[in-house]
């Protein structure tokens, strides 16, 4: 009778276990909802309002035609960001992500963060403009696309490692420019290319938030504004590779020091209801070079 209870008692268990809801061990990148918390493992983190950073070290170049190509400058740069959880009655569940980003202009040889820098094509000496972009906001990330279909999450596997790779042609009126760009030309004109990878089974994992990914950064643009460069031929090349950190104090002492004497704000990413506009690095520019005309 003993063994006959046991019996029924562990049938009763295994009906019962039966009946709950299987949890998923995996995300699904072949769904929309799966794709939204992959992008949010490897751009911030699935938990509301978790801050996470990023940092990256890279160099500068300028290319003129006829020219050999120039090792302008050294870089590092770090973005700490968050994200919030939206939702759609169309578009399905989503997430927007709000950050601030630095960027430092280091001597090519020495490293060290520049404060003047001596143009070799003028010969002027100007004051370096470091980049300083509050806030860097996303735009609204849904699980379905504005057609309806699915936001499917479009990374490549190689032997355990995933490869996602974004390129953002940019082409609009420039800031610094005049009301004619249309007719007489100024018109800002880059590419930013991201290429985010790490492990495959970290980032499927849907145990787990936060993907520590790593990150390859190339931008093709115009001369930098504080350059003085004016009308001369050429573009400069930026290659940056870097990594999502496992806390904001894992940045480079030299990053952390400039952060607390001249950026203090940017400990932290602004809050999720931040609706300002995007800071880039031309309308900063702009800021501070019509600041030093005023008090000329």
């Amino acid at each position: 009778m003993k063994n006959l209870n046991y019996a029924v008692l562990l049938g009763l268990c295994a009906l019962f276990l039966a009946s709950l809801p299987v949890q998923a061990t995996e995300l699904d990148p072949n769904t929309g909802e799966g794709s939204i918390e992959l992008n949010r493992k490897i751009h911030c983190s699935r938990v509301d309002g978790e801050e996470v950073t990023y940092v990256w070290w890279g160099n500068a170049y300028a290319r003129i035609p006829g020219e050999r190509d120039r090792h302008l400058f050294q870089l590092l740069g770090m973005n700490v960001r968050k994200c919030g959880s939206i939702e759609d009655e169309a578009r399905g569940k989503g997430y927007r992500m709000v950050s601030r980003e630095i960027m430092l202009y280091l001597d090519p040889t020495s490293g060290e963060i520049l404060r003047e820098w001596e143009n070799p094509w003028t010969g002027n000496t100007v004051n370096v403009i470091h980049v300083a972009n509050d806030p860097v906001n996303g735009r609204p990330n849904y699980a379905k696309l504005a057609d309806g279909s699915d936001n499917l999450f479009n990374a490549r596997m190689v032997n355990g490692t995933y490869f996602l790779a974004f390129e953002i042609p940019l082409f609009y009126p420039n800031v610094l420019g005049g009301d004619y760009q249309q007719y007489v030309g100024g018109t800002y004109h880059s590419a930013e290319i991201f290429d985010f990878s790490g492990n495959a089974d970290t980032l499927m994992d849907a145990s787990t938030n936060i993907e520590f990914a790593n990150v390859a950064w190339v931008r093709l643009a115009q001369w930098l504004p504080w350059m003085e460069m004016g009308d001369r031929v050429g573009i400069m090349y930026f290659n940056a590779v870097g990594k999502k950190l496992q806390s904001w104090d894992q940045l480079p002492t030299k990053m952390q020091d400039e952060i607390h004497s001249n950026y203090p704000a940017f400990t932290n990413a602004p809050s999720l209801d931040d609706s300002r506009p995007n800071e880039t690095s031309w309308t900063y520019m702009k800021k501070i070079i019509d600041q030093r005309n005023s008090e000329q």
